[in-house]
C-alpha cells in the first residue's frame, strides 16, 4: 500500500514540522490520525495523553497543529458531561481536550461525570450512558466511544492512563528547530493531508475490520488493545511502517508505571543543589537523599511525615526521565542524567556578550535527524515538500547550534566517567 504508506509519512513529516518530538511520537501520531477516519473498525481506539511535567511544553501547540488533520475535529476546553455524550452521540468527533489536569483531583467533584465519561469511551461495546431526556423522561442510551486526544500537565489517572498512548512532552530548548505555526498559513497543506488519508485509508474500512495484527508480548493487555488499531493501519501500509510502529509501541508503553505528580520540579532544582555542592558525578541514593534531607526549607526531611524514601525520589523523578542506576553496591544517581532535564525545566541564566543568556550545559546538544519524510516511495515528492517554499525551511536546512569549547569539554569529561551510559538500560 505505497499510497498509504507515503500519506504516513507527509502526516508524520507535517506534524513534526511544527512539534519537538521524537521520531516514535511522531509515527504514532501519524498512525492515529489515520485511525481517526476509520475508528468504526475497530474494537477500541486508544487515547493520545499528551502530558508534560510543566506547562509551556508544547502540548496546545500539539493539539492545534492535529486539530487541521485528523477526522471531525472538536476542540474543546472541560465541557459539560452533558454536552460531551450528545456531541459524540451525534456526531463521533475527534475530541481534543485541552488541560485535563483540571479534571482530575479532590477539587474537581464536578467533573466526576465527565471522568468516568471517559473512562467508558475507549471501547465500541459497552460504551454508552443512560440519560432520561424530554419531558416523559424516556431512557436513552448516548455513545461515548469515539477518539479523544487528552492533554495536560502531569500524569493522567491510572484508569485513564491505561487507555492512553503516552506522548510525554518537552519543554523546548534554544537549539530545537520548528517552524511557527500559524493554521490559515498551512489551511491548504492541511486541506490536502486530509484528502490523501481519506482516499488512503477509507476504501480498506472492511480489510481494517478483519485485522488481527501481531501484538508485542512486552505491551500489557490493555496496551495491546490501545495500539492494536494502529499496528492494523502499519500493517496495511506495508514497507518499514509494521516495524516502525511495533519499535514505537514498546519504546512508549511497553513497561509503563505510574508516577508521582506534583513536588518533582523542586526536586530536579534540590538535585542539582546537590551535586553542585558535593561537585560529584554520582551520588548514592542513600546519600542523595541525606543531602536532600539537609537544605534548609526543603519538604524532604518531612515528607508525609517522615524523610522521603528512594521509592519517592524515583516516582518524582520519573516524568523527566530520570531514574537510579543499581551497581552491586546500592542504586545510584548520575549527574550525566539530570542535564538535560535541568536546561528545559530548570535553567540558569548567565550574562553573556552576545544576547544576555548563556543556557546551561547538557548532555544532548544536537536537533535529531528528521526522518526521510520528504519523498515518496516511487520518487514523487510529498504533499509537504511541494509546498515547502511557501511555508519555511527544514529542519535538516537550519540543523543544530554547535557546541562551545566548554560544552564540548563537560561532555567528554561525563562520557568518559560514564563509559557505559549509552548501553545502560533503566531498572
Amino acid at each position: 500500500m505505497k499510497q498509504l504508506s507515503n500519506t504516513l509519512n507527509d502526516v508524520a513529516g507535517y506534524i513534526g514540522r511544527y512539534v519537538v518530538l521524537t521520531d516514535h511520537q511522531r509515527d504514532t501520531t501519524a498512525l492515529w490520525v489515520a485511525h481517526t477516519y476509520v475508528i468504526d473498525a475497530f474494537e477500541t481506539t486508544p487515547y493520545l495523553a499528551v502530558t508534560s511535567p510543566e506547562k509551556r511544553s508544547g502540548k496546545s501547540r500539539f493539539l492545534d497543529v492535529i486539530q487541521g488533520i485528523v477526522a471531525k475535529p472538536w476542540r474543546e476546553l472541560l465541557p459539560s458531561e452533558a454536552v460531551v455524550y450528545r456531541k459524540i452521540e451525534k456526531d463521533q468527533p475527534t475530541l481534543l481536550l485541552d488541560e485535563v489536569d483540571a479534571i482530575w483531583g479532590p477539587k474537581a467533584r464536578e467533573h466526576e461525570g465527565l471522568r468516568a465519561l471517559l473512562n467508558a469511551g475507549y471501547r465500541k461495546q459497552g460504551s454508552h450512558v443512560p440519560r432520561c431526556v424530554g419531558n416523559s423522561f424516556e431512557v436513552k442510551d448516548f455513545s461515548t466511544f469515539c477518539a479523544k486526544a487528552l492533554a495536560g500537565i502531569g500524569e493522567l489517572p491510572d484508569t485513564i492512563a491505561d487507555r492512553s498512548i503516552p506522548i510525554r512532552m518537552k519543554r523546548k530548548r534554544r537549539s530545537d528547530r520548528v517552524d511557527r505555526f500559524r493554521a490559515r498559513d498551512v489551511a491548504q497543506v492541511s486541506a490536502d493531508l486530509r484528502d490523501a488519508i481519506t482516499s488512503a485509508v477509507c476504501p480498506h474500512i472492511e480489510a481494517l475490520m478483519e485485522a488481527r495484527p501481531s501484538l508485542p508480548d512486552e505491551l500489557d493487555d490493555r496496551a495491546q488493545d490501545a495500539w492494536e488499531a494502529l499496528f492494523a493501519i502499519a500493517d496495511l501500509a506495508g514497507g518499514d511502517w509494521p516495524s516502525r510502529a511495533r519499535t514505537a509501541a514498546l519504546t512508549l508503553s511497553a513497561g509503563r508505571d505510574a508516577a508521582d505528580d506534583g513536588a518533582g520540579h523542586r526536586l530536579l532544582v534540590d538535585c542539582r543543589t546537590v551535586f553542585e555542592e558535593t561537585g560529584a558525578d554520582d551520588l548514592l541514593t542513600s546519600v542523595l537523599i541525606e543531602h536532600l534531607v539537609a537544605i534548609p526549607d526543603a519538604p524532604w526531611g518531612d515528607w508525609y511525615g517522615k524523610p522521603i524514601t528512594g521509592r519517592r525520589v524515583a516516582g518524582l523523578l520519573r516524568p523527566y526521565e530520570i531514574g537510579p542506576h543499581r551497581p552491586s553496591a546500592g542504586s545510584t544517581y548520575r549527574k550525566a542524567d539530570f542535564i538535560d532535564a535541568w536546561a528545559r525545566y530548570a535553567p540558569q541564566s548567565a550574562t553573556s556578550a552576545t544576547d544576555g543568556v548563556v543556557e546551561p550545559k547538557t548532555a544532548d546538544f544536537k536537533v535529531p535527524q528528521e526522518p526521510s519524510y520528504g519523498t515518496s516511495e516511487n520518487g514523487d515528492s510529498s504533499i509537504w515538500e511541494r509546498d515547502r517554499g511557501t511555508y519555511g525551511t527544514s529542519n535538516a536546512e537550519i540543523g543544530a547550534e554547535p557546541l562551545s569549547a566548554a560544552e564540548e569539554a563537560e561532555l567528554e569529561r561525563l562520557m568518559e566517567r560514564h563509559s557505559d551510559i549509552a548501553g545502560e538500560g533503566r531498572p
